[in-house]
């Protein structure tokens, strides 16, 4: 969902830094062989998690919801000297895909990826993180704080996707609709939480930031 016009998004793409090649290649080939490609970050919301990366340089990143690897190339530009990223997606099919642009890119060596249960994987990654990127099943993200926010440094960042869902989340909930009410939970917790502050951007489908204090 585009909260402002074409043309003025067209403007804001043309004016941020480049596409990097690779990630132009990862992108055709998530059009042309995975379904759903729109849940790829994409330009633009990749060059920001690039960004933000770059003025964090973490040693240690976790990312929830790989789908074919574009975000996790993005956040690893950022990476420490020796940092490692950890991302986690449940669908096996797309292990090769990630794979094969993970192992071409510079940061081939400190990314680990981890197919199954982000729920279970978590609790079996016994480390602290600097930033978790959270792009996973929605209704599970409530859930995923629950777990990851004690694993978490302090002035370590949590960059949450998918926040607005499509503007659903200031409009009149169905009750069949699981997904919108646990991210308004999930929006009102990361408001309220004395241990963050959160900044939420109306960047695409919504990109909240916390640090925790």
């Amino acid at each position: 969902m585009n909260f402002i016009s074409e043309k003025l998004d067209n403007y804001v793409v043309q004016h941020t830094e480049n596409e990097p090649p690779l990630l132009k290649e990862l992108t055709r080939v998530t059009y042309q062989k995975v379904l759903q490609p729109r849940m790829l970050s994409g330009h633009y919301q990749g060059r920001i998690l690039s960004l933000i990366s770059k003025i964090i340089r973490p040693k240690k990143v976790l990312e929830l919801g790989t789908f074919t690897g574009y975000s996790a190339l993005c956040l690893a530009e950022g990476l420490a000297p020796n940092g490692e990223i950890h991302t986690i997606d449940k669908n096996e099919e797309l292990v090769e895909i990630q794979s094969q642009f993970f192992n071409r890119s510079a940061y081939g060596s400190q990314i680990y990826q981890h197919t199954g249960s982000a729920l279970e994987i978590i609790k079996k990654l016994n480390q602290n993180y600097d930033l978790v990127f959270i792009d996973a099943d929605k209704p599970n993200y409530v859930n995923y704080f629950k777990l990851l926010i004690d694993k978490i440094n302090c002035g370590g960042v949590i960059i949450s996707d998918n926040v607005l869902w499509s503007g659903k989340v200031i409009k009149p909930i169905d009750k069949a609709d699981i997904s919108t009410k646990i991210l308004l939970e999930y929006n009102k917790l990361l408001k309220e939480d004395p241990r963050l502050e959160t900044v939420l951007l109306p960047v695409r489908d919504g990109l909240t930031l916390s640090i925790k204090k």
